[in-house]
């Protein structure tokens, strides 16, 4: 699904969608675990770790849950976050983003926000489909540094919530979206902060909403 003068970037396109958990696959009955409880309503419940589940591998099913809803959520709004309307990957004024990846990308690059994007999604989907860093087999363990990987990972992902939020609010109202929005990002938020892996300064571009997210739930 191709928009009119857009090429060769990322934003031609639809964005790939995550690699499917195989049914019958033990992280696919954590999926649907993790979707049953989301439909009680009780976020804060529903982000728990299940009883007698592997953390690591908890942490990884709603790694790639997140990332495919993020995909969806900005996948809605390519069509406004263009080289012209967003020069810089920026959450408001204050907050601007520099691309690296330690590896092809060493020193940060100043970039547009769907250049950004377009690195920062394709870098995690590496990650993700990297069978050492994320095992989908049974009884494959996870590697050491597997926390450090997905602290990094829910991090990068953070910064297209934050993007989305401060630079095109408006376009998501208009697409009648807000509610979808919210809601993932609630969940997002309400994770990473039972397992602590975003550290407070990183939450910081929505700070003001997060406080407002959580304050319902007291």
């Amino acid at each position: 699904v191709g928009c009119p003068g857009c090429s060769g970037s990322r934003s031609s396109k639809t964005f790939k969608p995550k690699k499917n958990i195989p049914e019958g696959s033990h992280q696919y009955e954590l999926l649907k675990h993790a979707e049953a409880t989301l439909g009680s309503g009780n976020l804060r419940q529903a982000v728990m770790l299940p009883e007698g589940e592997d953390l690591n591998e908890w942490i990884a099913v709603n790694t790639v849950d997140f990332f495919n809803q993020i995909n969806m959520l900005y996948g809605t709004i390519t069509e406004f976050c263009t080289e012209s309307s967003c020069p810089v990957m920026s959450a408001g004024p204050r907050y601007e983003y520099h691309w690296a990846d330690g590896t092809n990308i060493k020193k940060p690059i100043k970039c547009s926000a769907p250049k950004y994007i377009d690195y920062l999604m394709t870098w995690v989907q590496d990650q993700l489909d990297d069978e050492t860093l994320f095992p989908s087999k049974i009884g494959v363990p996870f590697p050491k540094n597997f926390m450090s990987v997905a602290k990094t990972i829910l991090k990068r992902l953070f910064r297209v919530y934050a993007h989305i939020y401060h630079q095109h609010f408006d376009s998501v109202m208009r697409l009648q979206e807000e509610a979808h929005l919210n809601t993932s990002f609630k969940h997002f938020i309400f994770f990473v902060q039972e397992f602590n892996l975003i550290d407070r300064r990183e939450l910081a571009p929505l700070h003001e909403l997060i406080e407002k997210l959580g304050s319902k739930d007291r």
